[in-house]
């Protein structure tokens, strides 16, 4: 497959990419890594008349852990994974990136990247002519949603790994453009529609993501896909909870791949609340994740196991916060030890 015609530019600043991002920002993409916008524009899914380059701009590639830990938008997965102040600090986030693709493709692809990843399903990541064949789906040039037909929105599904443990994390995002900076919890840059999937604007641009202070919090993420090796979530969740002791102050969990959008358990946070991690606590909270969870079937496996499979994601994660030995289970159901990368 061939790439589609294009204008290539590459700034050195933030600023001149917001400039140039301005000039036209309906017909122009932002280019970090390209693991993903590559392969969508061959297949052309997206054909953008201009794609600006981030990887030149130093400013998106810092990382500073003095307060809290701020990470540039163009901070590769590999480095992430390689860095032992995210391992030790931020759990979570460590085992959602290390199992994000594969060595080689972490190397280009980056947290910002990832964060903002297009929303994917059975019927949309195929070849322009397959999709030409069944007269194309509603997130790209046809009008049917072929997941649910009657559906009056795009049932794509996100399968970022990075955002569900960023965001049982606590984490905020800045987005820049050329008329300002806004700073917003990474929740908020999410909606639950297959096609408009983010809330940043066409003119803004994902710079940093700031972690605040992991003091007393301990995170887990757990992920389930066909290849232990390489492949997207099909259904995933992210865990943090602040403890005193055995006892839990705050706690958030956050459901991947159930939907078009990272989903927030807020009943979960709630219950866990100045309560000890107990089996039958356990069991109640993963029972409120399986209700809101709603996959459809747009991805891998049948979506009525994969609704099944939260509850053991949950539980799994739980007793891992907990301080369970977890390994074999890991192995077993996420099918991934994972072992320090080095």
């Amino acid at each position: 497959m061939r790439l589609p015609s294009y204008r290539y530019r590459a700034p050195k600043t933030v600023e001149d990419a917001a400039s140039w991002l301005a000039e036209s920002p309906g017909d122009t993409m932002l280019l970090a890594g390209g693991t993903d916008l590559i392969p969508n524009m061959k297949r052309r899914q997206q054909v953008p008349a201009t794609v600006i380059g981030l990887r030149g701009i130093a400013a998106l590639s810092r990382l500073d852990t003095r307060e809290g830990t701020d990470i540039g938008a163009g901070v590769t997965l590999t480095t992430l994974v390689r860095d032992e102040r995210i391992r030790s600090k931020y759990q979570g986030l460590w085992q959602s990136a290390a199992q994000i693709a594969t060595p080689l493709l972490r190397n280009m692809g980056t947290i910002g990247g990832n964060i903002c990843l297009d929303t994917r399903c059975t019927y949309y990541d195929q070849s322009f002519e397959w999709r030409q064949a069944i007269n194309f789906c509603m997130k790209k040039d046809g009008e049917t949603c072929w997941v649910a037909t009657s559906s009056d929105r795009c049932l794509a599904v996100s399968s970022t790994d990075a955002a569900p443990a960023l965001m049982a994390l606590g984490a905020t995002v800045r987005l820049v453009s050329a008329l300002g900076t806004r700073d917003l919890a990474l929740g908020g840059l999410y909606a639950n529609d297959g096609m408009s999937y983010l809330t940043r604007r066409p003119d803004e641009i994902l710079t940093t993501v700031h972690l605040p202070e992991p003091a007393g919090w301990r995170s887990t993420y757990w992920k389930l896909r066909r290849r232990g090796s390489f492949d997207f979530p099909v259904a995933s969740v992210a865990a943090a909870a602040r403890f005193d002791g055995d006892r839990i102050i705050e706690a958030r969990i956050v459901l991947g791949a159930v939907a078009s959008c990272p989903l927030d358990v807020p009943a979960a946070g709630t219950r866990l609340a100045g309560q000890v991690l107990t089996d039958d606590l356990i069991a109640a909270v993963a029972d409120d994740a399986y209700a809101l969870a709603k996959p459809m079937d747009n991805t891998d496996f049948e979506l009525v196991w994969r609704k099944k499979t939260v509850r053991s994601l949950v539980a799994s994660a739980l007793r891992e916060l907990r301080g369970d030995d977890m390994r074999e289970a890991r192995v077993r159901l996420a099918r991934h030890p994972l072992l320090v990368v080095s």
